[in-house]
């Protein structure tokens, strides 16, 4: 399946007062990381995608996260995202982050291929994940 890696310097403003890295700026990280996947992946931003496919997008339906190793400010972090399972319309992603060449934090997620509900609006459904996106994730 498709990786995408990235490098990030950690800024004051990911810190809490302990001086680290506050864990939902972690989740901020992954979120762009997919959404990066997805672009490096189709060579289309997520907005083009969504306009192409007409979907709402692909929600986070579940995410987990094990902390081994803390960041701290002006530290440089890599992140692996890669696709661990594409099933009928939801997803799984997976985040490997290593500090100096040691995992430091591994995550995952769940996400489904989603759509407005054509009865009710404010509803959204799955709907199965097109066959061009498929491919360009390697299935």
């Amino acid at each position: 399946m498709f990786t995408f890696a990235r490098e990030i310097v950690i800024e004051w403003g990911d810190c809490d007062p302990a001086g680290i890295v506050f864990y939902p700026r972690y989740f901020a990280m992954f979120n762009q990381s997919t959404a990066l996947l997805f672009e490096a992946a189709t060579g289309m931003t997520g907005f083009e995608i969504m306009r192409e496919h007409d979907i709402i997008g692909w929600p986070m339906v579940d995410t987990r996260a094990r902390f081994l190793r803390p960041s701290r400010f002006d530290e440089r972090i890599r992140i692996e995202t890669r696709v661990a399972d594409l099933r009928r319309s939801s997803f799984d992603i997976e985040h490997r982050v290593t500090k100096d060449g040691e995992l430091a934090i591994e995550a995952s997620e769940t996400r489904v291929w989603s759509a407005r509900h054509p009865d009710d609006p404010s509803r959204i459904r799955a709907l199965p994940i097109p066959e061009d996106l498929r491919r360009a994730l390697g299935a």
